[in-house]
């Protein structure tokens, strides 16, 4: 359908893990990673040569680093009409949306993958899309299993990136602090600029412990000590990078939809 598929998503939610898998059927399709720090030269360089050394069906992954390549790819994709030519895989999403809004947009597919649902988990196959319905309630109850609360509190405690799950014996508190040193360390030191790190730590810190509540961006500036715009500014990385998700209220008024508060 597409020339191009991106799959975007938080950190080790299996972006290359699926993508791999999809082709693995498909021996002809070249992969490259750019954490391969002389493949990731080569891009950022020659990105013409690059793409002739490594030529469609490629897969690419993290390609948000080397954001110059959109334009190349756009000029092979407009070249050869093909489907199926690059598939694509990224974390940051403001860096990968800003490449695809100049330069592919309406030539790629977009995929955003998120960690491990409670169907999932439960290995439940009923996927259809909530509907508020009779009819969806009592299709969903056929197949819904019991949770328990131990199981509830692990998912809560333990989070649902894939690793996590299946991983039972992985201590959470030694992997959720090298998850969010490398978070920093990889992806806001180029997004924000952050000076002080230690701050931003305490920013992600304050906002986890506002999970479930209405948004209040003056408050959570006031909590970590930043100025509102900061705030606003940080919040933002953490959205667009797929650490945070901000849940828009419903209504039937498309007014209030759009002016109500969202919650974290």
């Amino acid at each position: 359908m597409f020339g191009a598929v991106l799959v975007s998503g938080p950190r080790q939610v299996g972006k290359s893990t699926m993508i791999e898998k999809v082709l693995s059927e498909f021996a002809s399709v070249r992969r490259v990673t750019f954490d391969d720090q002389l493949l990731l030269l080569s891009a950022l360089e020659q990105p013409d040569t690059f793409l002739k050394d490594n030529p469609p069906p490629l897969f690419i992954d993290e390609v948000q680093r080397a954001p110059k390549l959109f334009y190349h790819i756009k000029q092979v994709l407009d070249k050869d009409k093909k489907k199926g030519q690059f598939y694509l895989s990224g974390s940051q999403q403001f860096d990968l949306m800003e490449g695809v809004s100049e330069s592919l947009s309406g030539r790629i597919g977009l995929v955003n993958l998120l960690p491990l649902s409670l169907r999932e988990q439960n290995m439940i196959s009923y996927d259809a899309p909530f509907l508020p319905t009779n009819r969806y309630f009592e299709e969903r109850g056929k197949v819904a299993k019991s949770v328990d609360y131990e199981f509830l509190w692990k998912t809560i405690q333990r989070g649902s990136l894939p690793e996590m799950v299946v991983e039972e014996h992985f201590d959470w508190q030694l992997y959720y602090g090298s998850y969010v040193g490398t978070y920093i360390d990889r992806d806001v030191k180029k997004l924000a600029q952050v000076a002080d790190e230690m701050k931003f730590t305490r920013f992600m810190t304050v906002v986890a412990s506002y999970n479930g509540q209405l948004l209040n961006v003056a408050s959570l500036a006031r909590d970590v000590g930043v100025s509102q715009p900061t705030a606003e500014r940080w919040l933002s990385i953490l959205v667009s990078s797929n650490i945070v998700y901000l849940l828009e209220p419903y209504y039937n008024n498309l007014i209030n939809r759009a002016i109500k508060t969202p919650k974290l």
